[in-house]
């Protein structure tokens, strides 16, 4: 028994749902990073079953450059985070907004 594709790139598509939501409504740098994070799974998780149904490796190699790029992503994204919380003790997006210079 199998599943078929059509199943993945609903929870993709879900997935993907959720983390553009978060992004939108949530204000806090963490969680936007959490939802970013999710965003980039979603579409890993449509790249792998699209490489499955064609039987190409393509698009399993693209996600491995995707991993890397959200690894990277994410260190730096985390080093901004822990320096504006330093700076501001707060993580909320609308306060770095008003930060000059």
């Amino acid at each position: 028994m199998t599943i078929p594709a059509s199943w993945y790139l609903v929870v993709s598509a879900l997935l993907f749902g959720i983390g553009a939501l978060g992004v939108l409504v949530r204000r806090n740098a963490l969680v936007i990073f959490m939802c970013i994070e999710l965003m980039l799974n979603a579409a890993n998780l449509a790249l792998v079953t699209y490489s499955r149904v064609l039987g190409d490796v393509g698009g399993q190699a693209t996600v491995f450059f995707v991993l890397v790029v959200a690894a990277a992503e994410v260190t730096v994204g985390l080093g901004i985070v822990v320096y504006i919380f330093r700076a501001r003790r707060s993580t909320i997006v609308d306060d770095v907004a008003e930060m000059e210079g």
